[in-house]
């Protein structure tokens, strides 16, 4: 049921979409990827709709496309040619070993950061230098010819090998290839082998000149070893003369085997004592709580003791026998009872006896004890003193044996290297000579890759130019800008107008000049009628975001298009800053909505009755000095009211929302609004910011109708709309056609 302004409740679970209005006024807009019809989706970006960014700008792809091939096209063909040529070296995992010793300088390649480090030496400037100074006579007017200079100082020399070479490691190898680039091949491939050659070189003076140096090194330090180990055993010598140390050893090992074995029946008698200690404290535990010793077992599986427990236990079972058939008096009761007492006495002395016996052991095991422990101490110091004595003896002859193997090994090292110095080898060898094969083809320019490059710079950068181009254009323009960034549904578009007056468009729906309008229009006015809410709706107010968006142009053609429908239209012009409805009908504008507010006419008095078939129009009755005042007023509000009663549908025309505040004061007494779009004039924020306007008023929102489209770009974003299969469609049939009715 419609609530006292008109406004019906929307049905269970909304419409689709909602766009921060009040809860279910979202309406759904169902295709082109941009969320389903019920809601669930959110609005994104599909392929198709980049791929028709990109064909809307095609043209700025193709000049930026052509532009950068034809730039490195000029750029590859005026390039002087550059040719390259490589000499080949294998560096050796290991030195060749001529004989089984050590090397002083270690060249072993054992990790990618040794085959590195070689490759730094090839690239090193100390190389360059070298090459550069064996550039002389002709070879080095060759290698300064393409420069234009005849002559030139080391450092140009130097700068240009350096720019120019190369060092490449071949991928899981140890061969590296030293390849030189100069305009001629037959320089590139003579400085390409000087690389290698000088390379050898350096590597081969480095060794040599480790070699001698060591050398001479090592006899200096094998003189003053000697020196240190004469010395060491005149100490020793000293020593034993002095401490009559001939037998310390012995003497060392007869206290050692002692200790030992005190050591043992030290273990031995603390194991025994502590099994006696813990067997007489429980005695004495027991005889303190005054429990009987027989619940010890060690007193328990005494052989006496045993059999006279026994013993005690068989006289209490005939006496229990006895109590049967004889009173305590009788003899042969009296009798059992002293036997069984006299067993007990002695059961009792004999635990006592055993007791005794266990603690008189653990006082002769304590006793036995603390002796050899007091002979395990005097040992303790004996073999401390023998150690004492023996302590600066085995530093003086620790040191003497290790100054004199010390000796022996330098002795033995410098011999080796002074045979090893006369040898001559390298770690590395060349496999393949750059003046063997000099190049043929030149490098540099390489047609091919740069071809290849401009094409796809020139194709990515013509794709980057054109979405650049659709970033910085934020002019509302396709279905997503108006769902997914206005935040409005889509429910109706108008192709643009052409070679027809003001007069002439807002009746074109009347006139059907133009059938595709004319089809859009009817188009809108079913997709208003799918949904109860806009179905229902009486009062309906149209605006747009800034002027020139069609919003009159939208309210007179479907007022047109409900009219022919055969509903009661009423179109009103609450546009008091601008009038425009009554232009678009010739009409004249001398009462209206202004009369009717200010209480000086009726609706009556004011309304144009038959405009065209169920068509009457209020115009605004001029330019109001106070517009709001006017809108705001109870006059307008019973206005509405009252031609709620007398007409089937009310259309409402308002100043756009980006401009003043108009169409906000009237929406709510209507039950709905239609926001009008311009294509490709308004920007998103703007009319993003006036559809929220629209959604905060708590009023539902039918949709955006976009205004304007351009046919030429329809096809870029509305093809399912204008696809030129639909153009008979739209193409009124000739007279004499027989076409003209259907029978």
């Amino acid at each position: 049921m419609p609530n006292e302004r008109g406004h019906r409740p929307p049905p269970e679970g909304g419409y689709g979409y909602n766009y921060g209005g009040p809860p279910g006024y979202g309406y759904g807009y169902g295709g082109y990827g941009y969320g389903d019809a019920e809601g669930r989706g959110q609005p994104h970006r599909t392929l198709q709709d980049y791929l028709l960014i990109l064909r809307e700008r095609i043209w700025y792809i193709v000049v930026v496309f052509l532009v950068i091939v034809s730039s490195v096209l000029v750029y590859t063909l005026s390039e002087t040619k550059v040719y390259q040529s490589a000499a080949t070296v294998q560096i050796l995992r290991r030195d060749p070993q001529i004989m089984a010793v050590q090397q002083v300088m270690d060249n072993d390649i054992r990790s990618q950061e040794d085959l590195n480090t070689q490759i730094k030496i090839i690239e090193s400037a100390t190389i360059i230098d070298r090459v550069a100074k064996r550039l002389v006579g002709e070879d080095l007017r060759a290698f300064l010819a393409p420069y234009e200079k005849s002559t030139a100082d080391a450092a140009f020399v130097t700068d240009i090998i350096a720019r120019n070479r190369r060092v490449v490691p071949q991928r899981l190898t140890l061969v590296v290839a030293v390849s030189y680039q100069h305009p001629d091949r037959f320089v590139a491939a003579k400085v390409a082998n000087l690389f290698v050659e000088e390379y050898l070189n350096h590597n081969q003076r480095i060794r040599a000149e480790t070699q001698s140096k060591a050398v001479e090194e090592l006899q200096t330090t094998v003189d003053d070893q000697r020196k240190k180990v004469d010395e060491l055993a005149l100490s020793l010598q000293r020593y034993k003369e002095k401490n009559r140390t001939v037998s310390l050893d012995q003497r060392k090992d007869i206290v050692s085997e002692s200790l030992k074995a005190i050591n043992l029946e030290v273990q031995r008698s603390q194991i025994a004592l502590q099994n006696a200690e813990t067997r007489v404290n429980q005695i004495r535990d027991y005889r303190a709580r005054g429990a009987e010793l027989t619940g010890l077992p060690f007193i328990s599986s005494h052989q006496l003791i045993a059999e006279l427990s026994q013993q005690t236990a068989i006289q209490k079972i005939q006496i229990a026998k006895l109590s049967e058939r004889y009173r305590d008096k009788h003899p042969t009761m009296i009798e059992a009872r002293n036997a069984h007492a006299q067993t007990q006495r002695e059961l009792e002395r004999t635990i006592n006896s055993v007791a005794s016996q266990i603690e008189a052991d653990y006082e002769a095991l304590a006793k036995a004890h603390a002796q050899r422990v007091q002979e395990l101490d005097r040992l303790k110091a004996e073999s401390l003193a023998v150690d004492a004595a023996a302590v600066e003896y085995n530093q003086i002859d620790r040191d003497f044996r290790t100054q004199d193997l010390i000796l022996q090994s330098i002795a033995a090292r410098s011999r080796e290297t002074s045979m090893t110095s006369n040898f001559e080898t390298r770690n590395a060898r060349v496999v393949d000579q750059a003046m063997a094969s000099p190049a043929n083809r030149p490098i540099s320019p390489n047609l091919t890759l740069n071809l290849g490059l401009g094409v796809m710079g020139g194709l990515g950068l013509g794709l980057a130019f054109a979405f650049f181009v659709a970033f910085i254009d934020d002019r509302v323009k396709s279905s997503f800008d108006i769902e997914g960034v206005v935040g409005l549904p889509l429910i109706g578009i108008i192709p643009e107008i052409k070679r027809l007056d003001l007069a002439q468009k807002a009746q074109i729906v009347a006139s059907n000049e133009d059938r595709q309008v004319a089809e859009a229009f009817l188009t809108l006015h079913s997709s208003l009628r799918l949904k109860d809410e806009s179905k229902n709706a009486k009062c309906i107010l149209i605006t747009s975001t800034i002027p020139g968006e069609g919003k009159s142009f939208t309210t007179t053609n479907l007022a047109l298009t409900f009219a022919q429908h055969g509903e009661r239209v009423v179109v009103v012009d609450c546009d008091l800053r601008k009038p425009n409805i009554h232009k678009s009908f010739r009409v004249e504008n001398l009462k209206g909505v202004i009369d009717i507010c200010a209480g000086q006419a009726k609706i009556a008095d004011v309304v144009l009755k038959n405009v065209l078939p169920n068509l009457d129009v209020i115009p605004s009755g001029g330019r109001a000095k106070n517009p709001t005042q006017v809108l705001s007023s109870k006059g307008f509000e019973v206005m509405i009211s009252d031609l709620r009663k007398s007409y089937d549908r009310v259309f409402v025309d308002t100043p756009p929302l980006a401009a003043v505040s108009d169409a906000l004061i009237v929406l709510p007494l209507l039950d709905g609004s239609i926001f009008t779009i311009y294509f490709n004039k308004v920007r998103r924020k703007a009319a993003q910011f006036g559809a929220k306007k629209l959604l905060e008023a708590n009023v539902p929102n039918f949709g955006a109708v976009l205004n304007g489209l351009n046919l030429a770009v329809s096809g870029y974003y509305y093809a399912q709309y204008y696809d030129k299969s639909y153009k008979d469609y739209y193409v009124a049939p000739a007279k004499g056609d027989g076409l003209e009715k259907e029978k």
